[in-house]
């Protein structure tokens, strides 16, 4: 099963080696570029078992989507949890980001990479999912208090998150050859620049 933070069971679960060979074939390949069977032999399950788990690849595709949005949410969620201020939130969540795109690449990239419109209709933008939500709310909750400038909170949340989500991008492309936790440090001193609201 594809985590963030916790150690697969073992052995895993045929679900769980399921959605690991989905996560791996769809970003490698693209969601149209698999067939169940690739999907079936990575996962070395039959085919009555994915379509008893999950119904076929359609079904295979939104409970992957579900679950690592999930995983997304309890990373959110534990950074809430550590740090007390929303510029502390924002840049551990930035951090554990970084990070996680050198240890956990297809988790992160199908959070950021995949299109997920063009095959789960049925489930919101992962923009509009909770973890994201959550990260607009912190920047709300920074700008209420006054630690960040008193702009639109999209601005705001844009100026906060969206140079980190397009390194990550870069990062996946192999643009950026360094590891992203080399270029933290930096990115957080412009990000703060651009939203601490100074005396």
């Amino acid at each position: 099963m594809p985590y963030l933070k916790k150690c697969p069971p073992v052995p895993e679960p045929i679900d769980c080696r399921i959605l690991t060979a989905a996560l791996d074939l769809f970003v490698e390949n693209g969601y149209h570029n698999v067939s169940i069977h690739e999907v079936q032999k990575r996962a070395q399950v039959s085919i009555g078992s994915i379509y008893n788990h999950f119904g076929g690849k359609e079904g295979v595709a939104q409970a992957l989507y579900k679950h690592i949005l999930n995983e997304m949410d309890e990373l959110v969620d534990a950074v809430i949890a550590a740090h007390a201020s929303p510029w502390q939130q924002c840049a551990a969540i930035i951090s554990e980001l970084f990070a996680h795109t050198e240890t956990h690449r297809n988790i992160i990239a199908f959070v950021f990479h995949a299109k997920h419109t063009e095959f789960i209709s049925q489930e919101p933008l992962a923009c509009n999912s909770a973890p994201f939500t959550k990260m607009r709310h912190i920047v709300l909750q920074g700008i209420e208090c006054g630690d960040f400038v008193a702009l639109d909170p999209w601005v705001v949340t844009s100026s906060v998150f969206g140079g980190a989500i397009r390194m990550i991008q870069l990062r996946l492309d192999g643009m950026i050859e360094r590891p992203l936790p080399e270029y933290e440090a930096m990115l957080l001193q412009t990000i703060r620049a651009g939203v601490i609201r100074t005396a």
